[in-house]
């Protein structure tokens, strides 16, 4: 009898863990935030986690969308519950545990925090640190001011007519597209030698 309630009790322990999320912007130089989390936490309490990390107001929609290695958007996570499909699967971010959606360490996500340009925040899960917990989120790397929380439609325009690229760009003859990084950009966040790569 002894010996099957030190089994039963093995079954039900549970292993500890901690998610390391590491966040940039493609608007902001040196922007980098890092947040570790509990996996049994919910997405609402990771969005609660960077509003409080880059200082923005939690009034606007926004969602998280997990991406594919290329970041092309797969499953969204919504702030509130949307009228969809009662065929398809739907995840609401106060509902919905990290784990029941990332598992895996390099896990891509966005978090999309202006809906009305698609701004956007590009996170990874970088590390899954087991043997140690934690019981609330925790900001553990921040540097680098974080984007305007929202832009206006005018100053949108003049940035992307700076950031614009016309079709002469491509057919000038010192153009090379092998000279293009395929994978993006390549960041060392870990102070070590680790590379995050877009």
């Amino acid at each position: 009898m002894e010996n099957l309630i030190i089994f039963t009790s093995s079954l039900n322990t549970k292993i500890d863990m901690i998610y390391r999320f590491i966040i940039i912007s493609d608007e902001a130089d040196g922007f980098v935030r890092e947040i570790q989390i509990n996996p049994e936490a919910t997405f609402y309490e990771l969005h609660q986690a960077i509003l409080t990390s880059v200082g923005y107001a939690d009034d606007r929609m926004t969602s998280f969308f997990l991406c594919n290695d290329d970041w092309e958007k797969e499953q969204e996570v919504t702030l509130e519950e949307m009228d969809t499909d009662p065929e398809v699967d739907s995840w609401v971010m106060r509902k919905t545990k990290l784990n029941e959606l990332v598992e895996d360490e390099r896990q891509k996500l966005l978090y999309v925090f202006d809906y009305m340009t698609e701004r956007c925040f590009f996170i990874e899960l970088t590390d899954i640190i087991t043997g140690k917990a934690i019981q609330k989120p925790k900001c553990t790397r921040s540097e680098g001011n974080a984007p305007k929380q929202t832009v206006d439609f005018e100053e949108l325009a003049t940035t992307n007519d700076l950031l614009n690229i016309d079709d002469s760009f491509l057919d000038d003859q010192d153009f090379d597209i092998e000279d293009l990084d395929p994978d993006g950009f390549d960041i060392d966040l870990s102070g070590s030698g680790g590379e995050l790569r877009f």
